[in-house]
């Protein structure tokens, strides 16, 4: 299904988590729409590759770096800002997520979870505060429906969004007088993805989850890009602090329990 039609015409998008999945969905519908890309994240295989297949009429910008090593994630900020001014769009998505029970998490493997998920969050907005466009600034934070419906094997992961959720409402208070706009969006069953593989692995478990969905079916990537397309643009001139699930109304008509 092709994206909706925004312009994004010479602004600087920089997705962060943006070389794989949901994150690299979102970086393409961008570059579609005639954005100038910058893309990072930890795998220099996949940040290549990312940005070779971004690259247009303008090459894209490419970082290998782990969010939550906040001086890597500033440096790439500094060069981005170095070569191409402010950044019009920072968009955060890096997660992390195993199923497992709470007794079966270790405390390492909480603390990696939050640290990839909340801290990156914060690292990401913070390092790119003094890059950003004033006014028109948009800031996309990749959330889950697990920062607000409690979901078994998910604990480390429900609190790790929900931080994040709390990071996206605060900054859009402190930060909106300045004409920087931050939201979140709350993918919700999307096909084709390495979470959905890990939470609904089988083909049954994945037809019960479309089944779950009011809509009737499994999101695709370019779903949530075109939530985040609507976002940036300024139809969204008016919208800060908000969470948008992009989930075809499967978190209002469910409310607990996990997928499948």
């Amino acid at each position: 299904m092709p994206t909706a039609s925004f312009d994004f015409t010479g602004a600087n998008v920089f997705v962060f988590g943006g070389t794989s999945g949901i994150n690299l969905g979102i970086a393409h519908a961008f570059a579609r729409a005639g954005a100038r890309l910058a893309v990072a994240s930890r795998n220099p295989g996949k940040v290549e590759a990312a940005r070779a297949a971004l690259s247009g009429d303008e090459e894209a910008l490419g970082y290998a770096l782990d969010v939550r090593d906040f001086d890597a994630v500033k440096a790439a900020i500094d060069d981005h800002a170095a070569r191409r001014g402010t950044i019009d769009v920072l968009v955060s998505g890096a997660a992390g997520n195993f199923p497992a029970p709470a007794t079966a998490i270790s405390p390492n493997g909480f603390r990696s979870v939050m640290e990839i998920d909340a801290f990156g969050t914060f690292h990401v907005a913070r390092a790119a505060y003094e890059a950003m466009t004033r006014p028109g600034g948009s800031i996309i934070n990749i959330s889950a429906p697990q920062a607000w419906i409690p979901m078994a094997a998910q604990l480390h992961v429900c609190a790790a969004k929900a931080g994040v959720d709390m990071i996206t409402k605060t900054l859009a208070i402190e930060w909106g007088r300045e004409g920087i706009r931050v939201n979140s969006v709350s993918p919700g069953p999307i096909e084709g993805t390495e979470g959905m593989e890990r939470l609904a692995p089988t083909p049954e478990a994945k037809a019960r989850s479309a089944k779950a969905v009011p809509l009737g079916r499994l999101g695709t990537v370019d779903d949530v890009a075109d939530v985040c397309l609507f976002l940036a643009s300024d139809a969204a001139r008016y919208v800060s602090g908000v969470v948008l699930p992009a989930d075809g109304g499967w978190t209002a008509g469910r409310g607990f329990g996990a997928l499948g």
